[in-house]
């Protein structure tokens, strides 16, 4: 069951033996599609390092063996071209860094250094959409990107913000579309429609 306002959500536990460790975003990623394509559900893992990481909590190697931090986690499921793939911190689709349009699609807190989504739980059933207009000046973006670094870029007119469980983007033709930090396709000549959907409770995640 995802979590509520309020509720509390996850527990301290010793890290299990023969824990498999993700060092990052999508290495985690990769563990959960190996499961999920064959149609298994996901064993519980560990993540030392990325994004999710951060937003439970965690983010250091130096974590395991010792205590840490079990809770359910929903994962994003990402249906383009014909093809499945699976998110467990963020998705983006852009043509340039911080050029023209950009969306992103946040499962966790942070992006990199920057406090992105500063409202986004890991386990509440939706993701926070963040969608920068075309039409920003450079300027403005620099000013964003800065004050994203402590969650301060919002409200913003040139950036709209929604929470979903569900979205359907429109990429434009050459825009790159990213999974947890790899780039996981790019849009053809023509364009290409990007459904993503969280799976709510999908993981247990050990940060």
């Amino acid at each position: 069951m995802v979590i509520r306002r309020g509720e509390p959500w996850g527990e301290a536990v010793p890290s299990p033996p023969d824990l498999h460790l993700a060092g990052s975003d999508a290495e985690a990623s990769a563990w959960v599609a190996l499961h999920l394509q064959r149609g298994e559900p996901v064993p519980s893992f560990g993540i030392a390092g990325g994004d999710l990481a951060r937003t439970m909590g965690g983010g250091t190697p130096e974590r395991f063996p010792g205590t840490v931090t079990q809770a359910p986690v929903d994962v994003l499921r990402v249906d383009a071209g014909g093809g499945t793939t699976w998110a467990v911190a963020h998705v983006v689709a852009r043509r340039r860094a911080w050029r023209g349009e950009a969306r992103w699609a946040m499962n966790a807190q942070y992006i990199g250094s920057l406090d992105l989504a500063p409202r986004s739980h890991p386990n509440d059933g939706r993701m926070d959409v963040l969608v920068m207009s075309a039409k920003m000046p450079w300027r403005a973006r620099l000013v964003a990107r800065r004050r994203a670094r402590t969650g301060t870029h919002l409200p913003h007119p040139d950036l709209a913000t929604t929470q979903t469980a569900t979205a359907t983007w429109a990429l434009p033709a050459r825009s790159s579309l990213w999974v947890d930090g790899v780039r996981w396709l790019t849009a053809p000549a023509n364009g290409l429609d990007v459904v993503i959907t969280v799976v709510p409770d999908a993981l247990t995640v050990i940060a």
